[in-house]
């Protein structure tokens, strides 16, 4: 998703706004206008000298960029104004910022901290589900769990991890049990049809 960016410096700013760029969007779009956007500005300041039209034309093809255009100037108002321009480290400040749900303020304290976060996508909550490790309704629900059983030093890694996995062989629809390396350990919970 956004380790193309973690990755090179660790820039929380430029972590946080990438993962805003990549939801509901294919990462082959997501890495071309964040860096579109980062040759643009890659301050909150900066971002708050483009105009919303600008920073449309940037991010254009993501998915609701024009929505998105407008949540990264409030996003880079309230960092100016609340945190001096800088992207807080904690979890509860994260989440108070415009645009912000658990898994990005989760992937932002990961990647661009260091910290111990969870990362639940819809890969994480439905294999940690089928696999019948959490018994949950929701990511978030999932996310707590995984934070009462699993050891933290496994936190950082599982989305990625699982990610890979839930795009490959644990598939949503038909998933490949027949190619999975767990499948005499899992109980395939919800699963109708495999392949």
């Amino acid at each position: 998703m956004v380790t193309e960016f973690a990755a090179a410096g660790r820039d929380p700013f430029q972590v946080l706004v990438s993962c805003l760029l990549s939801l509901r969007t294919r990462d082959e779009t997501t890495g071309p206008a964040s860096r579109r956007l980062f040759r643009l500005a890659r301050t909150p300041a900066g971002l708050l000298r483009l105009s919303p039209r600008a920073i449309e034309r940037a991010i254009y093809p993501v998915g609701f960029y024009r929505t998105k255009a407008r949540t990264l100037r409030r996003l880079a108002r309230a960092l100016r104004e609340r945190h001096e321009g800088r992207v807080p480290d904690d979890l509860e400040a994260l989440l108070a910022l415009p645009g912000v749900g658990r898994k990005t303020a989760n992937l932002v304290v990961t990647e661009a901290f260091a910290g111990a976060g969870i990362c639940v996508d819809t890969h994480v909550h439905r294999i940690t589900n089928r696999w019948g490790y959490v018994r949950t309704r929701r990511p978030v629900d999932t996310e707590h769990a995984l934070r009462a059983k699993l050891p933290s030093r496994h936190w950082r890694g599982l989305n990625t991890l699982l990610v890979a996995f839930g795009q490959t062989i644990c598939r949503p629809l038909s998933p490949h049990c027949s190619l999975c390396p767990l499948a005499d350990e899992c109980p395939r919970v919800g699963v109708g049809r495999a392949r």
